[in-house]
């Protein structure tokens, strides 16, 4: 059986948990367009539209932009003509609150969510992964200490620049954006779970291509 074309998809992942990665090999399969909630503010403020000014006012006082103004970029965009035949959503809903106004305007317009899919990654992994990863200061190329070292430790590859791990990417940082994800992202994952529609991910499976098929097999459920 292949996957049905049109599908409205949520995938949910915590940072490191290979989220990105699997969204693209989704858009590609099903040839759908990935909306990112952080791209759709770009988006909007680079536009100059009357959302984007009212939300880089708030990104400029350093508050979160209220869930009125995410809901209405979002909705706004999934209305849009390359939406028609279905989207990934990465980044929103991110509170229940979204995620019931997504179910209202979806049902207005008789579409609905298909799937939800959480990136299913166990704490001390994502850690390893995050904390493990290292930056060319020159060329900007990724490695991994573990996961994808250089062929000389310290130095990049490409262009022999040396390599430097991120401030965001220190232990106790990464920890600490994980607890903020977890605790905002448990009641929209009881959200969906309770709908039936929420399929956990084993993201500890080896390689992304097997993670992959993992989620090919939920869609064809």
């Amino acid at each position: 059986m292949t996957e049905r074309k049109g599908k409205n998809l949520i995938l949910l992942g915590a940072p490191g948990s290979g989220k990105g990665t699997q969204a693209a090999k989704l858009t590609g399969l099903l040839g759908i367009p990935s909306v990112s909630t952080g791209d759709i503010f770009r988006e909007n403020i680079a536009r100059g539209t009357a959302l984007g000014k009212e939300a880089k006012a708030y990104m400029d006082r350093g508050e979160l932009v209220p869930d009125a103004i995410v809901i209405a970029i979002a909705l706004e965009r999934i209305d849009e003509a390359d939406c028609r035949e279905g989207f990934l959503l990465d980044g929103f809903p991110r509170t229940t609150e979204q995620a019931d106004a997504l179910e209202r305007h979806l049902t207005a317009a008789g579409r609905a969510i298909d799937r939800v899919f959480l990136m299913d990654v166990p704490t001390e992994e994502l850690v390893r992964r995050i904390s493990g990863r290292r930056v060319c200061k020159d060329c900007g190329a990724s490695y991994h200490v573990t996961n994808i070292p250089p062929a000389r430790e310290g130095f990049c590859d490409l262009c022999g620049g040396a390599l430097r791990k991120r401030g965001d990417d220190e232990e106790e940082t990464v920890r600490n954006r994980i607890e903020v994800y977890n605790a905002n992202t448990a009641p929209l994952v009881a959200y969906y779970d309770e709908k039936k529609l929420l399929s956990r991910i084993n993201g500890m499976t080896t390689g992304p291509d097997v993670v992959f098929e993992e989620i090919r097999k939920a869609l064809r459920a």
